[in-house]
């Protein structure tokens, strides 16, 4: 059976960037943006996505193109006789199902959300009442698994209709949408009375924020921001790679891919910090920030109802082009590992999620009781902390060491794969630092993540 294409190279940008951009562009990097200071974390960011992500991207696209497969059998096609690089796929379907287990319910979230903003569910409510409705939504078990259900079988039903026909034309609809929405809102926050100050909070760096043990902590951080956000590590770059044609090299489409991620990532500090300092917002309030402070901005702004419904329609794209993404990923595992039909992935997979799903929903109601990481942590977290300080860091190395080492595919064959077509050249000048010192830096982060979450305060502070 011929392997399905994109039927344009903008369907492939888009959709690499829709799988990239996820809420951690838009809740947690402007969050983390405000903790540090503002510009100055930025230009540490920006630093760490060229030497940490672009890197690593590239090989990811490269095995999916050499191998035209998906995480099931890339490995397989690729790696020498008798070695085990191919078990990779079994960690790489494990992070990309506890993906999904919670990322349907945010996704459900953004769905209530833009109903409650559309229908003025928050109009006339006190800060108090507003975040009582975020209280509310999240003890609701079954308003919230009736709108994972939703997420999850719209989305499924997209990938049924195929690569072109479903997930290429309605993701290319969603990001295009995504993209013309973000810059309406940005426009608008910059006609706000605080826009001034936020943007010089926001461009501006104040390197004195970054000082002593804040320093060490900030460049951990922008690591992890510059490294997670790409997605990279379980696939699901990778299964893009194998639908696209050699008429490109893949360090100009991954650049072009981390430039789309990181535009957007930046254009949400555009919205969230001018709104944030004409309201007198902490820009450091984390997750609160999406669910309880910014609905208290928008109601209190002329036309608010309508510019938080847009607000939360951007965050609903751009945690559904995650979704789709991540489920084609799955589905393509499943028809080249097993040799299933769509049909067959697609059924299957979507009463699988559904059931996956439920724990997550039910951690913070029915099963709040189970606090996996300590006092206050809900399944969710547990399921995050696997994904995003384990299954990606460490499937990472392996695609880095699978592209170095003689042992694996070599280096020899992956800049081969990465340099064919017309574009930009992965550099030769690199090979060392991509060999020994990039994986001795991921594993840094992979080390870090278990020392923030588990011995806080091992290094004082």
């Amino acid at each position: 059976m011929q392997r399905e294409k994109f039927s344009s190279r903008l369907g492939f940008l888009l959709i690499s960037a829709g799988c990239a951009i996820g809420l951690g562009n838009v809740w947690r990097f402007p969050f983390i943006t405000g903790k540090y200071g503002g510009a100055a974390f930025v230009l540490l960011y920006l630093v760490f996505l060229a030497l940490l992500g672009l890197p690593i991207m590239v090989m990811e696209f490269s095995v999916g193109r050499a191998s035209q497969k998906s995480v099931a059998q890339s490995f397989d096609a690729l790696e020498p006789k008798n070695s085990k690089w191919h078990l990779h796929k079994y960690s790489s379907l494990a992070g990309n199902y506890l993906l999904m287990m919670f990322y349907t319910t945010i996704a459900g979230w953004m769905l209530i959300y833009c109903y409650k903003m559309l229908t003025g569910t928050f109009t006339g409510l006190s800060a108090e009442q507003v975040t009582t409705v975020f209280t509310d939504l999240t003890a609701d078990p079954l308003l919230m698994g009736i709108a994972m259900s939703i997420v999850t079988v719209g989305c499924f039903a997209v990938c049924s209709f195929g690569l072109q026909k479903g997930v290429e034309r309605i993701t290319k609809i969603m990001m295009l949408c995504l993209l013309a929405i973000m810059v309406v809102l940005a426009v608008h926050s910059l006609t706000l009375s605080g826009a001034k100050e936020g943007v010089k909070f926001y461009l501006f760096p104040d390197f004195s924020k970054l000082s002593g043990r804040n320093f060490m902590d900030a460049v951990f951080d922008a690591m992890g921001q510059a490294f997670f956000t790409l997605s990279i590590g379980m696939g699901s770059i990778a299964i893009f790679g194998s639908y696209i044609d050699k008429k490109r090299t893949l360090t100009g489409e991954a650049l072009r891919v981390t430039l789309l991620d990181t535009g957007v990532a930046l254009m949400a500090g555009l919205i969230i910090f001018p709104a944030c300092f004409t309201f007198g917002v902490k820009p450091d309030s984390g997750p609160n920030l999406i669910f309880i402070t910014l609905p208290n901005v928008f109601i209190s702004i002329p036309g608010g109802r309508i510019w938080g419904t847009l607000f939360f329609i951007f965050l609903l794209f751009a945690a559904l082009s995650t979704v789709i993404a991540v489920f084609e990923n799955i589905l393509a595992w499943w028809m080249d590992g097993k040799g299933w039909s769509r049909k067959k992935a697609v059924l299957v997979n979507c009463i699988l999620i559904l059931l996956l799903s439920l724990p997550c929903v039910l951690g913070f109601n029915i099963l709040s009781g189970v606090q996996p990481l300590g006092e206050g942590s809900t399944i969710m977290d547990l399921e995050d902390f696997i994904v995003s300080n384990n299954i990606l860091p460490l499937g990472s190395l392996i695609y880095l060491l699978f592209c170095t080492s003689k042992r694996g595919w070599g280096w020899k064959n992956f800049t081969e794969e990465a340099n064919a077509g017309n574009g930009l050249h992965f550099p030769k000048w690199i090979r060392i630092y991509v060999s020994y010192i990039l994986p001795l830096i991921v594993l840094a982060i992979f080390i870090q993540g278990y020392i923030a979450k588990f011995f806080p305060n091992l290094f004082g502070g």
